[in-house]
């Protein structure tokens, strides 16, 4: 018999006990199921990617087009802001500001709580991951339904997205058969009787499951992947049709929106919807690209909030070299072609923004506080394949390199270790010539000493006794390179 849920959505899976990357990846490398599935999925969408882009004969000076519209946007986002908020209250959108997750989530309850909802429905959205919005919502008491297919898998099964376009890319069709008989009938139209792993079949389910909450639903929930500041145009690309379904029929809609989500024009968003699709999903176009403008009597939600939320993101921009994270339009394609990513998924990076952009973007927006944060710039090879398919040009290794040095900062200031005394003093060493030669004439008094004794491995040395099982380090000079050009090019034989 199936227990009856304490919660009226499914309990989630949750980050916190989600240790740093190196310890996080050995048990996700040992998921030989889930490996299958990335190695599958990732390989099929870059694929599909190369073809699409091929296609495009300006397509690297597109690319270089939406980086410096992006560039510029960061270089001028308070005008940007100021432009966007006056044209959507014009539009009739109600506009709300949010300095982080916090706010954000408080504004979305108590809209819910002035319109008297229990519930509402969702379009996938990232920043509403970002925030935890579905758990702040149901402690107020208002359920989240997901409804894109993707992300109901995720809820469903009790689970954590770990793809930003695809978030149950980790799953296969034989587990979600089971997740969707075991789970739908918990909590709402139960999955016909004898469903198989057939995609069309676990399609339907999903569709019949959904439409009973989107037919009941007063207030939708989204997210926002531009926001035109000159006319105050939302737009939203999808590819099932259920974004449509949340932007239509509810009669409150409310969209959290990072404030680094804007273009100027619309002629700048035609740069973007070229870019995206073909980077993310490898079509020409998404399916269903939605663009309003306000509100339209008789048409639509009648009743429009778009919270502009920061949430570290002006932090990012205070950053010269970190900044162009924020150019990022949410594509994925960094991570289809991340070897590290491809073997160990999303779940290792402990967070909802995996891969190369999650290793980039999340410690500039969560700070370094945090071990798992300061772990994210070092999961990487530094290989550059993802700098080659960033659609926006974002140099991802820059970036990385930038980071891992502020971790290192961070860590001395904050708990000095033996590894960067021995730096310290090899940077006192190399500074000056001077310094170099007391050394080598120490050096030259151990190698007397110990001359003779030393053949092969120098022997346990504390400090380096891991670093030396697998290597081996000559013994200390008897004669330094000062002394033997003294003696063979200065004053001796040449």
């Amino acid at each position: 018999m199936t227990a009856t849920p304490t919660r009226r959505t499914p309990e989630p899976g949750s980050w916190l006990g989600i240790p740093a990357f190196p310890k996080a990846a050995p048990g996700e490398l040992a998921n030989e199921t889930q490996r299958r599935n990335l190695r599958h999925a990732t390989t099929t969408i870059r694929a599909k990617r190369v073809v699409r882009a091929s296609e495009v004969p300006n397509w690297e000076e597109l690319r270089t087009a939406g980086a410096q519209i992006k560039d510029r946007v960061g270089r001028h986002l308070d005008e940007y802001l100021v432009q966007a908020e006056e044209a959507m209250t014009k539009a009739g959108i109600t506009v709300h500001w949010a300095r982080d997750a916090a706010d954000a989530n408080q504004i979305v309850a108590e809209i819910a709580k002035a319109k008297g909802v229990d519930e509402v429905v969702k379009i996938k959205s990232m920043v509403t991951q970002e925030i935890d919005l579905n758990e702040a919502l149901e402690a107020e008491g208002i359920a989240a339904w997901e409804t894109d297919l993707a992300e109901l898998i995720v809820q469903l099964g009790h689970d954590l997205p770990s793809h930003i376009l695809v978030p149950a890319i980790h799953r296969n069709r034989d587990e979600v058969q089971d997740i969707f008989t075991r789970e739908m009938g918990l909590y709402g139209t139960p999955a016909p009787e004898g469903i198989s792993n057939n995609p069309e079949e676990l399609a339907a389910a999903a569709r019949v499951h959904l439409r009973e909450k989107f037919l009941r639903a007063k207030m939708a929930v989204s997210g926002g992947n531009f926001i035109v500041a000159e006319t105050g145009t939302l737009v939203i690309v999808e590819s099932e049709g259920n974004g449509r379904m949340c932007l239509t029929l509810p009669e409150t809609l409310v969209s959290v929106v990072g404030i680094e989500k804007l273009v100027p024009t619309l002629e700048d968003l035609e740069v973007f919807l070229k870019l995206l699709p073909r980077s993310s999903t490898g079509e020409r176009m998404n399916p269903y690209t939605s663009l309003w403008t306000g509100v339209t009597e008789g048409d639509g939600p009648q009743d429009l909030h778009v919270i502009l939320l920061d949430n570290g993101r002006s932090n990012v921009l205070s950053d010269p070299e970190g900044r162009a994270a924020l150019r990022c339009i949410r594509c994925s394609a960094c991570l289809n072609i991340c070897p590290v990513y491809e073997r160990v998924g999303g779940h290792a990076y402990g967070n909802p923004y995996p891969g190369p952009i999650g290793a980039i973007l999340g410690p500039q927006l969560r700070g370094m506080e945090d071990e798992r944060d300061r772990a994210l710039p070092f999961a990487s090879s530094l290989c550059g394949a993802c700098n080659e398919v960033c659609p926006v040009r974002i140099p991802f290794t820059d970036i990385l390199v930038h980071l891992r040095h502020k971790v290192v900062e961070y860590k001395t200031a904050k708990h000095p270790t033996v590894e960067q005394g021995i730096m310290k003093g090899a940077g006192w060493v190399m500074a000056e010539g001077s310094h170099l030669a007391t050394v080598q004439a120490g050096e030259r008094i151990g190698g007397r000493v110990f001359r003779g004794k030393w053949l092969g491995p120098m022997g346990p040395i504390p400090i380096a006794k891991e670093w030396l099982k697998g290597r081996d380090l000559e013994p200390l000079p008897t004669q330094n390179f000062r002394q033997w050009w003294k003696k063979n090019r200065e004053g001796g034989q040449r």
